[in-house]
């Protein structure tokens, strides 16, 4: 059997960067970003959707959707956000498992879910294991403010819209300190790995 991670951690805590290192072990990383990115593509019924309940003013001119808009409207009303999720996350969910079942149905040892929501959407049944990546409260603001040029306020908000990552960290089956440097974490994902057998 195929064993299915779940790769998950707060904004600016750099679960991307560990990520990518799956690569390295070949194991093969199904996206929940990029996906919800795909399923609000003019034409898909999530778009029409949010376009319904949330109005023509947050459509580019391309017809695209205007994410900046969007996430100023949805990160300063928890009602408005629960709404979008309410749209977006059962359709990312639908093709997560549809390529989930096909990487496992071609033979893979091991597969990974990439979803920055994974304990706040109760999505821990889709896993076998889920792998926490961890930063300090203060290193978080910090990356995220430096990233995204959010003001201090700002930025707490947007982490403040998600389950604190000290919170996951205890619901995780591992965590990955990720405080220091790249190499660190890549020998702490490396150990991991190793420990639930689906190593190099």
């Amino acid at each position: 059997m195929a064993l299915v991670i779940g790769l998950t951690g707060s904004i600016a805590s750099g679960k991307s960067t560990v990520s990518f290192m799956f690569n390295d072990f070949q194991i093969p990383v199904i996206d929940a970003d990029k996906i919800s990115r795909d399923v609000v593509e003019p034409g898909e019924a999530a778009y029409e959707r949010i376009v319904a309940a949330f109005g023509e003013a947050i459509v580019r001119e391309d017809k695209t959707l205007d994410r900046k808009k969007l996430g100023s409207i949805i990160f300063a009303e928890e009602e408005k956000r629960l709404a979008l999720n309410h749209i977006v996350h059962p359709e990312v969910r639908k093709q997560m498992m549809k390529q989930r079942d096909a990487l496992i149905a071609a033979g893979v040892r091991c597969v990974v879910l990439d979803i920055p929501l994974l304990f706040e959407s109760k999505l821990t049944a889709l896993v076998d294991k889920t792998i926490v990546v961890y930063v300090d409260e203060a290193v978080q603001l910090q990356r995220l403010m430096e990233r995204d040029g959010f003001t201090e306020q700002a930025a707490k908000q947007r982490i403040a819209s998600q389950l604190p990552v000290k919170e996951k960290a205890k619901l995780a089956d591992a965590v990955i300190n990720n405080n220091g440097s790249k190499q660190e974490s890549y020998e702490q994902l490396e150990q991991i790995l190793s420990d639930w057998q689906v190593g190099k």
